[in-house]
């Protein structure tokens, strides 16, 4: 068992009411895409966006955010956690986000898990030019089946998080792009 599925198959267990919770990162590669890469199973924690509001009803209804802290104490000893739970306006994403997700099916009993849509996914690994995101940006372009215009256009819809960090990551990602032939 990943992880991944460890951290979410606790925090099923733990919860007393139904959870919807939407993956981005690289437990949404693991468990969203057939034939993810072998490292994706070694990543440490499980991100999860949350749209405007969710988090007060996740506080309103049933226990997740105290099943939340104790798998992270749980897991703490083997490194692992469940920390990073971001609102949308956080993240790099399109309007239609949440229209657009990809159900994870797992027997879980209380969660129900997706991952972004490609495209948002696409977008929300657009916030790091680093090594291991543009890695990850370019297994998801070439496993969505996008065009160099599919990408553009995709890139054109983003709503970008009000950070001039993520605005300059994001514009060095699009030039990758670019420059490695998935974006005219």
């Amino acid at each position: 068992m990943s992880n991944a599925e460890r951290l979410l198959t606790r925090l099923d267990a733990l919860l007393e009411a139904d959870v919807d919770l939407t993956l981005y990162g690289r437990a949404a590669l693991l468990l969203g895409y057939p034939a993810p890469k072998p490292e994706y199973a070694l990543s440490l924690d499980v991100d999860a966006v949350l749209w405007i509001g969710q988090a007060e009803e996740l506080d309103a209804g049933g226990n997740f955010w105290e099943a939340l802290e104790q798998i992270n104490d749980e897991f703490e000893e083997d490194g692992l956690y469940m920390t990073h739970l971001f609102d949308e306006d956080q993240v790099v994403l399109r309007p239609v986000w949440r229209s657009e997700r990809a159900a994870i099916v797992r027997p879980f009993r209380r969660l129900a898990l997706y991952r972004l849509g490609d495209a948002d996914l696409m977008l929300s690994k657009m916030m790091r030019y680093d090594p291991t995101d543009l890695d990850d940006l370019a297994f998801v372009v070439s496993n969505s089946g996008f065009s160099p215009d599919d990408v553009a256009r995709i890139i054109e819809q983003a709503r970008l998080p009000d950070s001039a960090e993520i605005h300059e990551q994001f514009n060095l990602c699009r030039a990758w792009l670019v420059g490695q032939g998935y974006c005219r």
